[in-house]
């Protein structure tokens, strides 16, 4: 396939070109060099911008990979078409490749705004780039082959490695220079732009004799029409960022951070009305999150609970409801994103929803992933360990819930300490709750599982708050586990603070529901066959 792409013949004996063969040579492979870069951060970009809005990581990646593949391919032959007229055939392709590419964020993101849905954009967005990318290596060894007629061998390996140093480039820039500074909507619009320069300028200046009149006028106002939209779009980016977040959070936003982890966005006027969202997935809700803290929190103070360990909750409301004990002596929050930490202690209304918890002298924050925290250090001695970490349907969370996780939460527990799980919905996703449930079992747990449920919200919510169709209300599954040979007591401790919600009724409700919806024969989650994201 190489070979026949290469072996091009020209018409005419000596190449008409405005310079020398090896500055021409030196400026196709520069261009081949931008190009793969570009189209790097395209692919990067679609995998992250999908798996922000839906999730689940893996499946994007898959999607994103295999249809860019298979259209590249197909792009390939049909560059054959191409070939006799390759410059401005790649011309074009590069300013539609700009186009298409730098817009493929802002319209992925419109379109979870105002339809709810990106998946269908994504794949119409893989294939067409990835068509556009499969032509480009053919035309380019046609055009890399006019300038100087090397060996079809000596050309290839020219080619592919400028396409492979592009594609390092590319790979690096995307999540070390253009998604910190510049954030998913701009550093796409600034590639296409790029993109859109790098190939105008080299077909126009190296090939321009190859050009007819009419091509040449048609370039020129493709790039600059190209280039033009992609900096009128780059000028309004941040109040098309404005409206798309009051069509996904209301009108009341009054926060929009993109930390080094995520986007935290915080709406409401005052913690009575608070929301907040965790790239897009609602989180919390100051209208029930009392109900989860509750029934995440007190059953597992039902014994000694001297030393405290939460994993997550770095919004500290389960730090507020295990502050509530007199007798608790320390609080240790381990959190992946400082940013939520910060606005945990600086925002008045999420502060207050906390009862300014991180005043507390009790209270250590801890800014690690809770996995890598728990390896590298001793931590042993807790009575209670409080897992309120992301969904496991959420795939940069599975290793949160694997056996090998829960064995160094087991390694973590004071003799007699209590481990309590936010382990999905039982109801909406009783495969991926009850796959914790048997991780748990798997590193050697008694468990005892329970399901609440949230109050009715509008919102069309995330993992984290999956809605149960016949309650129309958030469903939350909880797993309360310890070592050794019985599992713990599903109750609250004999003198527990005033609570709004949670009673000994209603815990053995949780209890008796959970049990009548067991799912037997599930099989541990593990971090070399992760089973969470499977789940249909």
């Amino acid at each position: 396939m190489i070979d026949q792409q290469v072996q091009v013949s020209w018409r005419g004996s000596a190449p008409r070109l405005p310079v020398r063969p090896r500055t021409g040579r030196f400026l196709v492979l520069a261009a081949v060099f931008v190009c793969a870069a570009c189209g790097l951060v395209y692919e990067l970009e679609l995998v992250a911008l999908a798996s922000y809005l839906t999730g689940d990581s893996v499946t994007q990646a898959s999607v994103v990979l295999s249809v860019m593949v298979f259209a590249m391919g197909i792009g390939s032959l049909l560059a054959k078409r191409l070939r006799s007229h390759a410059a401005v055939g790649f011309g074009l392709i590069e300013a539609a490749l700009a186009l298409i590419g730098g817009c493929s964020a802002l319209v992925l993101y419109a379109s979870f705004a105002w339809m709810g849905e990106s998946r269908f954009a994504l794949v119409g967005f893989s294939l067409v780039i990835g068509i556009l990318i499969g032509a480009e290596i053919p035309l380019l060894m046609t055009l890399i082959q006019r300038v100087d007629r090397q060996d079809a061998g000596g050309t290839v390996a020219d080619l592919f490695a400028a396409d492979y140093v592009g594609a390092l480039v590319g790979g690096l820039a995307f999540p070390f220079l253009l998604l910190p500074a510049l954030g998913q909507l701009t550093g796409a619009l600034l590639t296409g732009t790029v993109n859109a320069a790098a190939g105008g300028a080299l077909v126009l200046w190296v090939f321009r004799r190859d050009l007819t009149r009419r091509s040449r006028w048609l370039l020129i106002v493709a790039d600059v029409t190209v280039i033009a939209l992609l900096a009128a779009a780059t000028v309004l980016v941040d109040d098309f960022e404005r409206v798309a977040r009051r069509a996904v959070y209301g009108d009341q936003v009054r926060v929009a951070v993109q930390t080094d982890v995520q986007e935290v966005v915080l709406t409401g006027a005052g913690r009575s009305s608070l929301d907040l969202f965790l790239d897009g997935r609602l989180q919390v809700s100051a209208r029930d999150e009392y109900r989860y803290h509750e029934a995440l929190v007190h059953p597992a103070m039902n014994g000694r609970h001297a030393r405290v360990l939460i994993l997550g909750g770095g919004d500290g409301l389960a730090a507020r409801e295990v502050l509530r004990y007199p007798d608790v002596r320390s609080v240790t929050v381990v959190e992946l994103d400082r940013g939520v930490t910060r606005l945990a202690r600086t925002d008045p209304a999420l502060s207050a929803l906390n009862a300014h918890a991180y005043r507390d002298p009790r209270l250590t924050a801890v800014t690690a992933d809770a996995f890598n925290w728990l390896r590298k250090a001793s931590h042993g001695g807790y009575d209670v360990v409080i897992s309120d970490l992301p969904d496991p349907g959420i795939t940069a969370s599975t290793k949160l819930y694997s056996a090998e996780f829960y064995g160094l939460v087991t390694e973590a527990l004071a003799p007699g300490g209590r481990l309590v799980v936010h382990a999905g919905p039982p109801v909406v996703r009783p495969r991926t709750f009850w796959t914790v449930e048997a991780s748990m079992r798997a590193a050697g747990l008694r468990t005892r599982p329970y399901r609440i449920l949230g109050r009715p919200s509008g919102f069309a919510a995330g993992p984290d708050r999956t809605t149960d169709a016949a309650q129309g209300r958030p469903d939350w599954g909880f797993v309360l586990a310890r070592p050794g040979a019985r599992p713990p007591a599903l109750h609250l401790p004999p003198r527990p603070p005033k609570l709004r919600f949670l009673s000994e009724r209603e815990l053995a409700r949780a209890a008796r529901y959970a049990e009548s919806r067991r799912m037997r024969g599930q099989v541990p989650s593990t971090l070399v066959h992760p089973r969470y994201w499977e789940e249909p």
